[in-house]
């Protein structure tokens, strides 16, 4: 058996235990330390995990560890993921990659100046639901896709299940970056890259008011960001997908994903998760009946980390990692898309590209990547 790549964790914040129990799963990497800017959190979730707890410093100076898990809030992932690239380790964000495409040009420039990798989450589109819904398509169960629907709408994180969500009305946060980006990424992971955006967004409230469950109980948050994204990506392969992201819904019957295609239609899961359900609907225009499908790929519990552990085979057996950085690099130009149709009335012709992720391998036992 190859020797476990050494994983460090910078963020110890409410995402990171599913990485850390996530990352058991995977005999090829093993986390062995975490950072955090309160150190006494550090502490705690090292002496939970039966880690080693460093600073941010001595964890970035530490040799055996190779890559670096960055969970910290958005407006310093970039910051972050220089500091890690300059320390000689590859580097592995929670979304987005960074709070602009600038931001981010420059970490894959300074990534391919040191000849190390960059890889980014979202990382659900790995799971058996998204995998399944994939195979479906390029199996021809619904002939070419030529539309679809993508709906993520609520009423924000503020006033039910985050302690601290202030940032997520500041810029890098908002509906698109917290949760559109889930709901992109599966999209380029189904369909291919993307070719133009023409979009509209807005802003429902100029402040919002956390609920009694954060840290600051109702604590008047200003809205920096726009909290409602209405537009139209245009895919390579010429399918056309409306989406929707919002914090400004109370209440909706939408399904996630639905895939349109020239002889039937696909009902793909929420890719906020890595499991189903999925349907099909298939048969002549007098008979379309729905069917449920069975998960045909692996992982379809909370698999975070599961990028991570990719890019670790990846870099081992020298071939491409599926979350990498340029795929985070693309979802986050069609996200900077919206705001950018938006506010100059225009369709926008993206600029980036990428490959489509290579399928996962259906029959993998657990722990498996290839």
């Amino acid at each position: 058996m190859s020797s476990k790549t050494k994983i460090g964790v910078i963020g110890c914040g409410q995402i990171s235990d599913a990485y850390f129990k996530a990352s058991e799963t995977f005999d090829n990497i093993e986390v062995t330390a975490c950072a955090d800017i309160n150190m006494e959190t550090a502490k705690n979730k090292a002496e939970e995990f039966k880690i080693k707890a460093l600073t941010v410093d001595e964890l970035l100076a530490d040799q055996e560890i190779k890559i670096v898990i960055n969970l910290t809030i958005p407006k310093v992932h970039a910051e972050i993921a220089v500091k890690t690239l300059e320390a000689g380790k590859h580097a592995y964000a929670e979304k987005p990659l960074a709070i602009s495409t600038e931001e981010a040009g420059k970490v894959l420039e300074l990534a391919k100046a040191k000849g190390l990798q960059v890889g980014c989450a979202p990382d659900t589109f790995l799971g058996g639901g998204q995998q399944t819904a994939r195979k479906l398509i390029e199996d021809g169960w619904i002939g070419k896709p030529i539309s679809g629907t993508a709906v993520v709408m609520g009423c924000g994180p503020e006033r039910y299940y985050h302690k601290a969500p202030a940032f997520f009305y500041e810029l890098g946060g908002g509906p698109m970056f917290d949760l559109g980006v889930y709901y992109i990424t599966a999209l380029i992971n189904l369909l291919g890259p993307a070719k133009g955006v023409s979009a509209m967004v807005c802003k429902g409230f100029e402040h919002r008011v956390t609920g009694k469950q954060g840290l600051n109980p109702y604590e008047k948050l200003p809205v920096d960001v726009p909290t409602h994204y209405s537009g139209t990506i245009e895919f390579q392969n010429g399918a056309i997908i409306t989406l929707l992201s919002s914090f400004d819904v109370w209440a909706h019957n939408h399904k996630c994903i639905e895939i349109y295609g020239t002889h039937g239609s696909l009902e793909v899961p929420n890719p906020n998760t890595f499991g189903g359900p999925i349907r099909v609907a298939t048969g002549d225009q007098q008979t379309v009946e729905w069917s449920d499908c069975p998960i045909t790929h692996q992982y379809t519990e909370n698999m975070r980390s599961i990028g991570v552990a990719d890019m670790a085979k990846a870099i081992a057996t020298d071939r491409k990692h599926r979350a990498s950085g340029e795929l985070a690099f693309h979802v986050l130009e069609i996200m900077e898309a919206f705001e950018k149709s938006s506010k100059e009335k225009k369709y926008i012709e993206l600029e980036s590209s990428c490959e489509q992720p290579a399928a996962m391998p259906a029959g993998l036992r657990l722990g498996d990547l290839d």
